[in-house]
């Protein structure tokens, strides 16, 4: 679960990956994500987004079909198909889905989310990550959403902290938001 409160917007987020039994070919990727903006004159990037998908992993490789839903406060309710990747460990996690949205739009969407958090004492870790989505119109040919989402900080335990750099952009002229600021996390 992280918070970031940057010059323009707060912004909430809660990743969850889980497994439905330790040995289940079957696993759910949950992912909430919360924005507003400070200035009610600025609507662009208040969101509410939430994915959810079930995996069924292909052998050990980490390669998985995946189907979910999404709910958005801006692009409504769709459902989709896809392919994942997963990879974690104690000093990485690494999630790549694409995905392909069945609604009229027929949306493509690449999303990744890439943690690297390496020891720099015993109690004392780095924390960073790179996440990011790219949304594709494929009935139109235009951009819909994209993002690039940076992290660096330090980690300690469950606790993370540190410095946070979003960039979005919105339909098909990319129109820019960012947010720069702080952030807390905590790893349940």
């Amino acid at each position: 679960m992280e918070l970031m409160f940057g010059q323009d917007r707060m912004d909430f987020q809660l990743v969850m990956k889980r497994n439905f039994t330790p040995q289940s070919k079957f696993s759910v990727l949950a992912i909430a994500v919360f924005s507003e903006n400070y200035g009610k004159q600025r609507q662009l990037g208040d969101a509410v987004v939430i994915p959810l998908q079930v995996n069924y992993a292909l052998g050990n490789s980490g390669l998985s079909l995946a189907a979910g839903a999404e709910a958005n406060s801006v692009a409504g309710f769709s459902n989709f198909l896809g392919l994942a990747h997963n990879k974690a460990t104690k000093k990485l996690l690494a999630i790549t889905v694409l995905s392909y949205q069945l609604k009229d739009s027929q949306n493509l969407k690449l999303f990744g989310l890439y943690e690297y958090k390496p020891p720099l004492s015993e109690k004392l870790s780095l924390y960073t990550r790179l996440q990011f989505t790219y949304s594709q119109g494929l009935k139109e040919a235009v951009h819909n959403r994209s993002f690039i989402y940076l992290r660096a900080g330090l980690k300690k335990g469950p606790l993370g902290f540190g410095l946070g750099a979003n960039w979005d952009a919105y339909g098909t002229s990319k129109i820019p938001r960012e947010n720069f600021g702080v952030f807390t996390r905590w790893e349940f």
